[in-house]
Formats: structure tokens, C-alpha cells, sequence
């Protein structure tokens, strides 16, 4: 058996091993689309890393979605639920070609956020730049923090 051999067996068994991690950790600790019988993530196979940052006025999340067009995004709210979805493809084109290291997830990926009701959900917003989708979601008036005077 050569070295490479022995690399691509070893990496396999690493990402099998990473595989049944997930697997594990999904069941003990399922997204609230999973505990709600979602069948959409159910099929993702990736979730995108993401930051969530509170101003005053302002709940804004940053989703890395590097690879994938605006076009294969999808942004709900319903029920103070944000969803998020979409699909990321390969780019393989050679059948003859074998990988020997894949680290990029590839396929349908499916986030949810929970919000709440203080939002201002009619003037959600979304952008998308550098393969970061920044999605911006108003808060309401009556939960902005203001400076009482003193009598």
C-alpha cells in the first residue's frame, strides 16, 4: 500500500468518523426545525458558520456562504422564525478525477433563528457581498432602549 494510499484510507476514515459525530450531536442536541418534524433540514448537509450582532435598533446576521449565487438563497419568517436555505454544488467535472482531501461542504444547507416578537418583520432586509449574506432585522420602537429624563 503506498503513502497516498494510506492518506486517502486515513481521511476517509476521519470524515466517516466526523460524519457519525455529527449524527450523534443531531440527535442530542436537534435545531428547532428538527424538533418541529422540518423536512428541509432534515436534507441539509451543511450549515452555514454565522454571526449574530445586536445594535439599539438592529438584530444583523452574517451567514458565510461563500460559492453560492443570490439566486440559490431563500430567507423566510414566519412565526418569528428565520429561515435560511439554499444549495452550494460542486464544481467536479472530470469523472476521471479522484479527490484525495474535501474539506467544502457541498449541497443544501438550512439555518433557522429564532427572533423575537419585538422585531420589525415588514422591513427585513437582505444583502449579499463577497459571499457573505448580511440579513438586517429592524427592531420595533417599543423595545429600543431610551434615556429617561429626570424630574
Amino acid at each position: 500500500m503506498t503513502s497516498l494510499s494510506r492518506t486517502r484510507n486515513r481521511n476517509r476514515n476521519l470524515n466517516d468518523l466526523q460524519r457519525e459525530i455529527d449524527r450523534v450531536f443531531g440527535r442530542f442536541f436537534p435545531s428547532s426545525t428538527e424538533r418541529d418534524g422540518d423536512s428541509s433540514s432534515q436534507q441539509a448537509v451543511w450549515a452555514p458558520r454565522t454571526d449574530l450582532v445586536e445594535t439599539e435598533d438592529t438584530y444583523r446576521i452574517h451567514l458565510d456562504v461563500p460559492g453560492v449565487s443570490k439566486e440559490d438563497l431563500t430567507i423566510n419568517y414566519q412565526d418569528n422564525q428565520l429561515s435560511v436555505s439554499g444549495e452550494r454544488t460542486s464544481d467536479r467535472t472530470d469523472e476521471n478525477e479522484e479527490y484525495v482531501r474535501v474539506e467544502r461542504a457541498f449541497g443544501h444547507f438550512y439555518r433557522s433563528f429564532t427572533l423575537p416578537q419585538t422585531v420589525n418583520a415588514e422591513n427585513i432586509e437582505a444583502a449579499y457581498e463577497n459571499g457573505v449574506l448580511t440579513i438586517t432585522v429592524p427592531k420595533t420602537e417599543d423595545v429600543k432602549p431610551r434615556q429617561i429624563e429626570i424630574q
